[in-house]
């Protein structure tokens, strides 16, 4: 915790090699920061204001972001695993996601209920991922894994599934006009429908 104990405003700064796994770091604010190759696993960031950051190969694996705030922040080459991402605070109207996922592994994270418009899961393992009742119009899912992640009443309007795998959508439970997929995993869209295909 004593990185983070000098200021409780950081900006322009770059925080690399950091172990601060098991600890609380409340009311901090952070603009235009990097974190990279650091470890924050089972942390709690309890009311931090993230802006314009980037976590680089960082391991953020059960880490509570309890009321605290994104924007424009960026998680690549991570492990961000086991994250309940409705304790963060977020706004109730948003166009433009305000988090953003490349080659991380995000499994078993929540994302339930949230309206992350514009989100971009690029690359990512998403094991076990829960989207229900989420707005992810217009989501980039493009190249992740999605095995058994849980899509329920989840806004999927033009969202980018195109070279995505193991994906189970069921398109009458879900809103998806517009959506992009790409075959030959377009045809587990086909499983929960009431037909039956012949050769």
């Amino acid at each position: 915790m004593e990185t983070f104990s000098s200021s409780v405003e950081f900006e322009d700064t770059t925080f690399e090699g950091i172990a601060s796994d098991d600890v609380l770091i409340s009311d901090r604010e952070f603009r235009d920061c990097i974190f990279s190759d650091s470890s924050f696993n089972n942390s709690e960031f309890k009311n931090c204001r993230f802006i314009n950051c980037t976590f680089k190969r960082c391991d953020l694996s059960l880490v509570k972001f309890n009321g605290s705030i994104f924007r424009e922040t960026m998680f690549e080459e991570s492990k961000v695993i086991g994250v309940n991402w409705t304790y963060a605070s977020w706004p109730k109207e948003w166009t433009e996601s305000p988090i953003t996922f490349q080659d991380c592994v995000i499994d078993d994270s929540v994302f339930v209920g949230l309206t992350l418009q514009k989100i971009s899961f690029r690359r990512c393992t998403a094991k076990g991922v829960e989207f229900s009742e989420a707005d992810l119009t217009e989501a980039d899912f493009g190249g992740s894994n999605l095995t058994h992640a849980k899509f329920r009443n989840t806004n999927l309007t033009r969202a980018n599934f195109v070279d995505a795998t193991n994906y189970n959508i069921n398109l009458i439970e879900n809103q998806s006009p517009g959506a992009k997929f790409s075959f030959p995993e377009a045809m587990s869209l086909l499983t929960n429908l009431d037909i039956e295909l012949v050769e």
